[in-house]
């Protein structure tokens, strides 16, 4: 299916305006595309509606074709094909339960897929982060990239794999460890660093 990261001209000027986007802001991106085809990219600290942008030029610079998730209220008829062509995937909140098991059904059925997943869910102030970008990656068997804002330093990137092996709260701890040493953009609203 073709998204506003894969239309050809679209992609190239888009391309543009993010290096364009994060020389004017001072930010860099680090890190290299993962060579697999399909994997969860998740996306912390998300403190800002400004961390959603910056994960979308890291995706543009990176040439990654990310999907993500949305309640159904924003796919609305008129625009749900506009939505979905800039990687959206409609989840309807009756049925939040099933995400878990639509989402590796998805990851199933293709051959190649990029899955942007904030594990805070929001970016109000949260005790603790949600487990199902964890449980999709372990059922749907794909990795898990780590995507990342650091506003002290002004970076932002996608770092190593990690491969879930099941035991779920040694492998959260693993994978939160990392985000411990980079503050979101709103450090008031950011996890707790030492829980």
């Amino acid at each position: 299916m073709t998204t506003v990261f894969t239309t050809p001209i679209i992609r190239h000027v888009l391309v543009l305006v993010a290096k364009s986007f994060l020389f004017l802001k001072g930010w860099k991106v680090i890190g290299d595309p993962p060579e697999e085809k399909k994997y969860i990219f998740i996306a912390a600290p998300h403190t800002s509606n400004w961390d959603f942008i910056f994960m979308i030029c890291i995706a543009l610079t990176k040439n990654i074709d990310v999907r993500w998730m949305g309640k159904e209220q924003l796919f609305p008829k008129p625009f749900k094909g506009f939505m979905v062509w800039l990687g959206g995937i409609s989840i309807a909140r009756s049925t939040t339960n099933n995400t878990v098991t639509e989402m590796v059904k998805r990851f199933k059925s293709v051959d190649k897929m990029t899955l942007l997943i904030t594990p805070e869910g929001t970016r109000s102030k949260v005790e603790k982060w949600k487990t199902g970008f964890y449980h999709i990656a372990l059922e749907a068997k794909v990795p898990i990239f780590r995507g990342f804002i650091d506003a002290p330093s002004k970076t932002c990137g996608i770092i190593d794999k990690f491969i879930p092996t099941g035991r779920i709260e040694e492998d959260m701890e693993k994978i939160k460890n990392f985000y411990r040493t980079k503050t979101g953009i709103n450090p008031k609203l950011g996890l707790d660093k030492s829980a």
